[in-house]
This record gives structure tokens, C-alpha cells and sequence, in this order.
């Protein structure tokens, strides 16, 4: 039993050694990084610029209205991560 189980570990021993030899080079390195969502804006024109005459304190007033726009928020591309090369540790 005692050659048995030697010769186990004997053999597991010589099987994981070129596991453990292994001494690689490291090349390069990278960051994992969050790039933000884009997003493209788009307006509406709801109401034109104008002018109107109106009652104020007993006279008439000539008033001006700027432009209304409604803004449309569309999504180009969503979040995402990416690998960025880095300095190594």
C-alpha cells in the first residue's frame, strides 16, 4: 500500500511540474473601462418667436414671445466596457 500510494504521488508530482515551471512574459496589460452611453439631441419647433399687443396698466404694450422647442434625446450606442492598455503592476 505504501508503494502504491508513493508511487501516486511520485507520478502526480512529476505530471504537474511543467504546470509550475511555466514563466511566462508578460507583453502588455490592460484596464477594464466603462465608456458612458452617446447620445444624439434633436429639437422641434412648437411654438414660433412673435410679438403681441397687450392691456398693461391701462395701455398697450407691444410683448415679445421668444421661440418654444420640444428636445428629443435619442441613444446612439448604450454603456459599455472596454480594455484599455495600461501600465503593468
Amino acid at each position: 500500500m505504501k508503494k502504491v500510494l508513493a508511487g501516486a504521488i511520485l507520478a502526480a508530482s512529476t505530471l504537474a511540474a511543467p504546470a509550475f515551471a511555466w514563466e511566462g512574459k508578460v507583453v502588455a496589460c490592460y484596464d477594464k473601462v466603462w465608456v458612458p452611453a452617446t447620445y444624439s439631441y434633436s429639437k422641434e419647433l412648437i411654438m414660433a418667436s412673435h410679438t403681441e399687443w397687450e392691456w398693461q396698466d391701462g395701455q398697450m404694450v407691444k410683448v415679445w414671445y421668444p421661440a418654444v422647442y420640444k428636445e428629443s434625446k435619442h441613444m446612439k450606442s448604450p454603456g459599455h466596457y472596454i480594455a484599455r492598455k495600461a501600465a503593468c503592476k
